[in-house]
């Protein structure tokens, strides 16, 4: 794993959102996106290396919706940059943890992306992410 890619924050508001966190970090955001196979619509702020991700459920049975239900807003998920997502979903299912898929799908802002289940992981959701491009 490279680096932190991302911070995902769940919100009930994504337009507050927004306008809490340009305020927070003095910047705008520079992408909002929708995606469909989430069922989410995230935002996108730039945060030096890092990046902080607003996820908003756009229907009851999106999984960040779920979450919204039963924790309310808040932190959701920390992503890793990876140079081969492949390679390091099975280096970790080899280690024992758990993945949410077994071959990584599209997700936001040009990523391929894999979810280990928290129960794996101490209770976190863990993301790895690698640049479709690569």
């Amino acid at each position: 794993m490279n680096k932190i890619e991302h911070l995902g924050i769940a919100v009930d508001n994504l337009e507050q959102a927004s306008k809490l966190f340009q305020m927070l970090l003095n910047t705008a955001a520079y992408k909002q996106e929708d995606v469909e196979s989430e069922g989410v619509t995230t935002l996108f702020f730039k945060v030096g290396e890092s990046k902080i991700e607003l996820l908003r459920g756009n229907h009851e049975q999106s999984p960040i919706s779920k979450f919204l239900t039963k924790k309310g807003p808040g932190f959701h998920h920390v992503a890793f940059a990876v140079d081969n997502i492949q390679e390091e979903m099975e280096r970790l299912k080899q280690a024992g943890f758990e993945l949410l898929q077994d071959t990584p799908k599209q997700g936001a802002d040009g990523k391929l992306i894999c979810f280990l289940h928290p129960k794996s992981t101490g209770g976190l959701l863990v993301e790895l992410c690698q640049d479709i491009d690569v």
